[in-house]
């Protein structure tokens, strides 16, 4: 018996090093990527605060106070300082943060759902109300005021979500550049008013928060509005593998200082601009000089445009990360560049791009979005929240005392703006449906697995290699293949599952010169790409374990056939040739891959829950992407075998004979 492990050092997708470096070009990318949601939140926040309101200073003072420190303690110290400590070499999101915590707790896979489930919900609403609210600036465009903005909304979304099949590499580059004009803009804008009127500085002072929330009328509520200011403080954790920790707490000190500074620029204004309600008029484009106004129109689209376009990106992502740690059904992921990471998934495109149609189709304007935004990102960072808690707890060994302290002021902070934002959910009644759907696919796939791995039966390998030998040698059975490869199961050495065995061994015996056993081991590491070998008898049977990180889209068949080149050119493996001599002509080896396809037989006695959730398991499995394919298999390659499972058999059944 011989065991070895070697990497892939020529494949593996390692996180480069250098996107933690600080260099002009890494800070350019981190602002191009990260900050769209974010650095939007001006076109919309402080004007869906203020409401039609009568504007007094208690409400304008208050509302700047609670925006500026729902930045610090939200995005700045939770994810900037503490979450993006949760580096799993170098990626984050919350399924990385699950990634380095399932071990250490038993009660962390639905607020991990959760959180998943929210962040893709939300993805429906942030491309619309951030495409409508800048192009809706046309309005005050003279020349433009009665144009309809929805079809002008519905044709970029479109045409964004059309152009994803083809990568975004090509204009990748511009997004640094435009989102540093964009954020230029803001402070221009702010600076100028505050200037002029500098005494709205004071409105940081936490006391005009306190007497917002606790002495103006339904104050409290406001927290809702409040709250949009914060909304992609998830996506600075979750596009952490794109820019890397340094560079996104310092592009965020400059990101911070241009949000900060527009929103005191906009209260200058409207403590200033003569009227006592706003009439609907946006503070945000009222800050601009008439000549400015169409560039700034345009500038506002193309920075809106970006973040919808991190937004799809990181759904992408996600999918793909819940895929591979098995809480998503295989679907078809694509590569549309070479560019690292960037992955196309069509089912999850079409998806949004309807919902997104609908969202705008039935609001028509960001100011009716406005009212529905926010409520699922605040169960996002709820669930980011408990999760952290474990990783401080146990993977920085923290303080317990001092974890449990920073948790329960994260937790009353959130608890306040979930209240706050309760008042939305009839708002989005339509959104639960949503919701609803994308949480059920997780948990049924998620644990439907873990009933279908627990009725799964393993063997002893090393019982039947004796056999396997026999066969092998038995010139009278005609030769299935030269290689045959099963996909199976087992994490241990020498295990396999009986149906593997059974299928080698029952009805037409499957006699090869070679048995490979392949074991796919997703690991906490986002790109390992790593294999060992045990071989129980020389050049006749084989089992491998190959370890992939949870971020790579396995290539099956070709991460196999490099490890045999390996095992060649180390000596390890003679390859066997054809027996019709054909290794002459085609020195390529024969492979054969066997997948057991397996369905649920009418054999099964089930409780209510398992029953619902092992029947829409192998729903979901019908809608989703075959096996095969999902391996990364050529169907050239490939053999199908369907087997009928049984959990719970029907018991004894009295039948009686009619004479």
């Amino acid at each position: 018996m011989q065991f070895c492990s070697i990497e892939f050092n020529d494949m593996e997708q390692t996180h480069s090093s250098t996107s933690k470096k600080i260099t002009a070009a890494s800070l350019l990318v981190a602002l191009g990527i990260i900050y769209g949601d974010i650095g939007t939140s001006p076109l919309y926040v402080f004007k869906a605060v203020m409401g039609e309101r009568p504007i007094e200073e208690v409400l304008v003072f208050g509302g700047i106070s609670c925006i500026f420190w729902t930045l610090v303690f939200q995005t700045t110290i939770k994810y900037i300082w503490l979450t993006l400590q949760a580096d799993n070499q170098g990626e984050g999101g919350i399924f990385s943060l699950y990634a380095l915590v399932r071990r250490h707790g038993k009660n962390l896979v639905i607020p991990t759902i959760l959180g998943a489930t929210t962040l893709l919900a939300d993805g429906i609403i942030t491309p619309p109300i951030s495409v409508a609210s800048a192009v809706e600036g046309l309005a005050m465009v003279p020349g433009f005021e009665h144009i309809p903005t929805v079809p002008i909304v519905i044709a970029i979304l479109s045409v964004l979500f059309f152009v994803q099949r083809f990568g975004t590499q090509k204009v990748g580059g511009a997004f640094g550049p435009i989102m540093v004009i964009w954020f230029t803009m803001l402070f221009v804008m702010g600076i100028n008013q505050v200037l002029k009127h500098p005494e709205v500085l004071q409105a940081l002072n936490p006391y005009f928060a306190y007497q917002l929330l606790t002495q103006y009328p339904q104050g409290f509520w406001l927290l809702g509005a409040v709250f949009l200011a914060t909304t992609g403080a998830e996506a600075l954790y979750s596009d952490l593998g794109h820019c890397g920790v340094k560079n996104i707490r310092i592009t965020w000190a400059f990101v911070k200082t241009c949000l900060v500074t527009n929103y005191l620029g906009q209260a200058a204004w409207i403590l200033h601009q003569g009227q006592q309600v706003l009439n609907g008029r946006n503070p945000f484009y009222e800050l601009m000089p008439s000549w400015f106004l169409i560039f700034g129109v345009i500038i506002a689209t193309m920075a809106t445009i970006i973040a919808s376009q991190a937004l799809i990106s990181g759904s992408f992502t996600m999918i793909n990360e819940a895929v591979n740690l098995n809480f998503w059904p295989r679907v078809t992921v694509r590569q549309p560049t070479e560019l690292k990471g960037q992955i196309f998934i069509p089912s999850v495109n079409n998806i949004l791009w309807f919902g997104c149609v609908l969202m705008i189709l039935y609001f028509q304007s960001s100011s009716h979005m406005e009212a529905a935004y926010g409520f699922s990102i605040t169960v996002a960072m709820m669930m980011t929240t408990y999760l952290l808690g474990y990783f401080l707890s146990y993977k920085l060994k923290w303080n317990r005392i001092y974890v449990f302290s920073l948790m329960l002021l994260f937790a009353a902070i959130e608890c306040s703006f979930f209240i706050a934002n309760v008042a939305k959910i009839k708002e989005r009644w339509m959104f639960l449906f949503f919701e609803l759907f994308i949480f059920m696919t997780m948990y049924i796939w998620f644990y439907a697995r873990k009933i279908n791995n627990r009725f799964t039966k393993f063997v002893d390998l090393g019982r039947y290699v004796q056999q396997i030998n026999e066969l092998s040698g038995d010139v009278e059975i005609p030769k299935f293949s030269t290689h045959l490869v099963y996909m199976t199961k087992a994490n241990h050495r020498q295990d396999i599952e009986e149906k593997i065995v059974k299928s080698i061994f029952a009805k037409k015996p499957k006699r090869a010169d070679v048995y490979w056993f392949l074991h796919i081991d997703r690991t906490e590491e986002p790109y390992t790409l790593a294999y060992s070998v045990n071989e129980l008898i020389d050049d006749k049977v084989i089992k491998i374990n190959l370890k992939v990180g949870f971020r790579i889209q396995p290539k099956t068949e070709f991460y196999f056939k490099k490890i045999v080149q390996d095992l060649v050119k180390n000596k390890e493996l003679n390859l066997h040739i054809r027996p019709d001599g054909s290794t002459k002509y085609n020195a390529e080896p024969d492979f054969k891959f066997v997948v057991i396809e397996k369905f649920l037989s009418v054999e099964n006695e089930f409780s209510l829950r398992e029953g619902l959730l092992l029947n829409s398991y192998f729903w979901l499995k019908r809608m989703g992407q075959r096996d095969e394919k999902a391996f990364g298999l050529d169907k050239s390659d490939v053999e199908l075998e369907f087997v009928p499972l049984v959990y719970q058999p029907i018991g004894d059944i009295r039948l009686r004979r009619i004479q």
